[in-house]
Formats: structure tokens, sequence, C-alpha cells
């Protein structure tokens, strides 16, 4: 056993077992704003974060072609960040997201704007779903599947990604269209996800998916 390839291991334990996707799906974008692509910014997260960038456009494209919901996040404190309790002590640069410090930081990126009808999650902590009405929208809107895409994989996107587990939807993270400052930490994360939360997916498996859904 000491020997056993990680594969054999995972296998072992039952994990990576497949989650087929319902019939409702819906979209959730997480916090791409310019904090992540600029590189004067502190939370810059340099290659990943742009591949991010592109593959949460094309992935968009997709959604609003499809006219599935989505749902864009972004992470916003009053000022002095009490709202953001331990977090936002833990991680000083959040305070880029106080609200009236006019930021460019603090703006979506670009083509990736909420546009009309789309919704808007303002949090506060890693995970969409944590102290926000995520939960009860998508469920509102009969919500089976979640995709998910945006910054960063071993952060806001893995916490999102359990939670939404947690909340019984199959949720599918876009390879794509997630990443991270160093690819250490953002494997790392994705591998955990697909053993044991969630379907790491490709675009071109998302397209075949949403084509086969619209009959296109």
């Amino acid at each position: 056993m000491a020997n056993a390839s990680l594969t054999e291991n995972y296998a072992r334990g039952g994990f990576n077992q497949q989650l087929p996707p319902g019939t409702r799906p819906a979209l959730v974008i997480i916090d791409l704003v310019k904090a992540y692509l600029l590189e004067e910014s502190p939370l810059y997260g340099g290659a990943g974060c742009h591949a991010a960038h592109s593959g949460a456009r094309a992935l968009l494209s997709l959604a609003r072609t499809a006219a599935i919901p989505v749902i864009h996040t972004n992470v916003a404190y009053q000022v002095g960040g009490r709202d953001g309790g331990v977090f936002f002590r833990k991680v000083p640069a959040l305070r880029h997201f106080e609200v009236g410090r006019n930021s460019q930081l603090a703006e979506f990126a670009e083509g990736l704007e909420p546009g009309p009808g789309e919704t808007l999650i303002t949090k506060q902590y890693a995970s969409a779903f944590f102290g926000t009405t995520l939960a009860s929208t998508l469920t509102a809107l009969g919500v089976d599947t979640l995709l998910i895409a945006g910054v960063s994989t071993s952060g806001c996107v893995r916490a999102t990604a359990v939670d939404a587990c947690q909340h019984g939807f199959v949720t599918w993270v876009v390879r794509d269209a997630v990443g991270d400052r160093a690819d250490g930490p953002h494997e790392a994360n994705l591998f955990d996800l697909q053993a044991k939360y969630a379907e790491v997916v490709t675009l071109d498996t998302v397209q075949r998916y949403l084509v086969g859904l619209t009959g296109r």
C-alpha cells in the first residue's frame, strides 16, 4: 500500500465517482475583478488569473447563448472592514475592496461586467454561499447544476464549490476558466475537488452539454 500510486490510493478509497449534470444549469463567475489582473495590485495572480479571465469570457458567452442564469460575485467591505471579520484581518490586501476607496481594482475585468438580467452577489468571505442569497436564488430558479468560473482556485472557487455540493447542486468547475497565482495550489485543489466534491471539466465539455440542452 505504501507504494501505491496516488490514483490507486484514491480509487481504493472510492473517490473520483462521476456526477452526471442535471438539466437546469446556472453559471457563477467568482470575483473576476481587476485586482487579480493588474500587476500593481497586491492580489495580482499572474498568468493563471489571466488564463481564467480568457476562459471565463468564453464561458460567459456560451452561457448567454444558452440563456442560462448567470451570477457574478464580487467582494466589498465597509470602511475598516469590520464586516469582513477575521478574514479581513488575515488578508490585509482585502482593504482594496473597502467601499469608497474608488479603486479600479474592485472593477469587473473587461468583458465580464454583469449584463442585463444577470445577478450580482456581493460577499465578504470566501464562499459565494456564506452570508449571501445565492442558495435561495438558485433554488428559486430551479437550478440543479452549477458551472463555476473565477478566482482563486485554492480560495473562493474551492470554498464555493464545496458549499455548492453541500447545498445539493451538481458542481462543474471549469478548468479553463479558473485560476490561481501558482500552479501548485491550482492543480492540487482541482485534483481534490474532482476527487470529492465536483466535476472538473473543460470548456469543450461545457459547450457540448449546453448545446445538448438547447438542441442546437
